[in-house]
């Protein structure tokens, strides 16, 4: 079965921000982070028609313990099998809209989920990829080092810094430069 690759549209970031404000306005004080990131936070890229939101939480003991807020907003938490993180998912209108990764905050430098979207070179070859994996049904979620180009992989020594502010964020957290 195929899966559904849509062209960039500047509904993305309008709709990462309206989720952000809606689950920071929730959960007042829990984010120290909340971002929109992945591919559909890439302008111009390709990407499944689903907004992914990430956050860092001082612990992801004090979300489970305010899960009453996001779940009566529609999202409801999945098991992914990936350890230090939360994962909820939310639909709209029968179909997936948007996802929500919550990790610790002492690990937010760390996210690899940051990096496509702040080196967007590399983001074309991803499109690219996207589409050819999406027409043949799969795989429905890619990783670095399983067919995803990493970033910066084709630099040597470049360094992965992100920048401090990009254009577009749409009211989403700007970014901070790491030292």
């Amino acid at each position: 079965m195929p899966i559904e690759i849509a062209d960039y549209g500047p509904h993305r970031p309008v709709a990462a921000a309206a989720a952000a404000a809606e689950l920071r306005r929730a959960l007042p004080g829990l984010f120290t982070e909340l971002e929109h990131v992945g591919s559909t936070s890439v302008p111009g890229l390709a990407a499944k028609p689903v907004i992914d939101l990430m956050a860092a939480a001082p612990a992801l003991a004090a979300v489970t313990d305010r899960e009453a807020a996001p779940l009566a907003r529609g999202y409801g938490r999945l098991d992914t099998g990936m350890p230090g993180r939360l994962f909820y998912s939310r639909d709209q209108d029968g179909r997936r809209a948007c996802h929500l990764h919550i990790v610790p905050a002492d690990t937010w430098a760390t996210r690899s989920e940051l990096l496509l979207r702040d080196h967007p070179a590399d983001a074309r070859r991803y499109a690219d990829l996207k589409r050819q994996l999406g027409a043949r049904g799969g795989p429905r979620r890619l990783h670095p080092g399983q067919d995803r180009p990493h970033p910066g992989a084709d630099r040597p020594g470049a360094r992965r810094s992100r920048p401090a502010e990009r254009p577009g964020a749409g009211g989403v957290s700007p970014r901070r430069r790491r030292p």
